[in-house]
């Protein structure tokens, strides 16, 4: 890519680490006023869970395209392209009249989120190329920053009955803003492969390395999913604490799992990314093992504020990893890990529930430890040819 100015680098991750923002904003804003369009819709529990199926969807079924855009066209393009797009779907949520609109919206919206995760996860990887130093994972602090924002902003909204509508379409203006602000510092091609001779097709086989990456960022993103989906009701039915605290396991994970994307790259700088991914699975099934066999406030607390700090940086490093690949453009190596981690994500939280139903939750809990411990397994099996 040549060699560049430091303050080239330093504005190319400006840019790259405004659209990991604002992607979380936009993404935080639709979740943060879930609430509002169930009650505007008149939706039940049941049919809001069958409506909601359809942001994965969408989003799966996007990863192949993604990676075959970003190689065929770059990521600055394709990025430009999708950040338009991902707000413009989230104003068409807000304006969703019904059953048939809001499942269409959040289909449409899993794709224009998928387009963005891989391309501008793409520039993070070539930007983090320039530094020639782990930097992956603060792109994804700012965009756990950006949730906790997009949560305060939706907060202010609701106070002021500002409908979702006008909400998001704030939102776009937003994003608007920052894609004409940033869109020149973006960085205008991505990194090559390690070993260019290898990968002159878009579409390759994934080699042993990419397929463990997958599978390690398989196990975390199960753990993030069984956390975003069931810590509160994990503690309303186990820890049973105040009303008022039902959401303290969540926001502790939350919390850590921000924090520790901010302090990852130092780690993996001292210690090396698979000796960190290695100790994370550790934390994530330490964490869980301490709120099933210790299902008190405090205790179950410190567990989830373990399991936030071990998930926080197993999926940057897979992506920046994945960026690094011998075989595969980054953008397809990216779209791969990226497919084959989502199913952890997508199929997590649905097995918590049969089980829990079967057995119970803490047991539910337990298994999710054990499938964390896979990153732990995996990691030292991590090496190109």
């Amino acid at each position: 890519m040549g060699t560049l100015s430091l303050s080239a680098t330093k504005y190319y991750r400006i840019s790259v680490s405004a659209f990991f923002f604002i992607q979380g904003l936009v993404f935080s804003s639709w979740a943060s006023r879930i609430p509002d369009i169930k009650d505007a819709l008149h939706l039940n529990e049941a049919v809001l869970g069958s409506v909601l199926f359809a942001l994965p969807v969408g989003q799966l079924s996007a990863m192949a395209l993604s990676g075959y855009l970003v190689s065929r066209y770059g990521s600055k393009l394709v990025l430009t392209v999708a950040a338009l797009l991902y707000p413009a779907a989230l104003v068409g949520l807000g304006a969703a009249s019904s059953i048939g609109q809001l499942t269409l919206g959040l289909f449409l919206f899993g794709i224009t989120a998928n387009l963005c995760n891989i391309a501008v996860n793409t520039q993070g990887v070539g930007v983090e190329r320039l530094y020639n130093r782990s930097i992956m994972a603060s792109f994804h602090g700012l965009w756990s920053l950006a949730g906790f924002c997009g949560g305060l902003v939706s907060t202010l909204m609701v106070g002021y009955d500002i409908p979702p509508l006008m909400h998001f379409c704030i939102i776009y203006a937003v994003t608007f803003a920052v894609l004409v602000t940033m869109r020149g510092s973006m960085l205008p091609r991505d990194a090559k492969p390690v070993d260019e001779k290898k990968t002159k097709k878009v579409f390759v086989r994934p080699d042993r390395y990419i397929l463990l990456l997958g599978l390690i960022a398989f196990g975390s993103m199960a753990c993030e999913g069984t956390m975003f989906d069931w810590s509160g009701v994990y503690f309303e039915t186990v820890i049973r604490p105040p009303k008022e605290l039902i959401r303290l396991g969540y926001i502790a994970f939350m919390c850590t799992m921000a924090c520790g994307r901010f302090t990852a790259d130092r780690l993996v700088t001292r210690f090396g990314a698979i000796r960190v991914i290695r100790a994370s699975g550790i934390v994530i099934a330490t964490g869980l093992l301490l709120s099933v066999l210790f299902p008190h406030l405090t205790t179950a607390t410190l567990g989830f504020l373990l399991v936030g700090f071990g998930t926080s940086s197993v999926v940057p490093l897979c992506y920046s990893l994945a960026g690094r690949s011998k075989t595969m453009l980054p953008g397809v190596a990216l779209a791969t890990v990226s497919t084959i981690g989502f199913f952890g994500f997508l199929l997590g939280p649905p097995v918590i529930g049969f089980i829990a139903h079967a057995l119970n939750l803490r047991w539910s809990f337990a298994l999710i430890a054990l499938i964390g411990l896979t990153t732990t397994v995996a990691a030292p099996m991590l090496r190109q040819k």
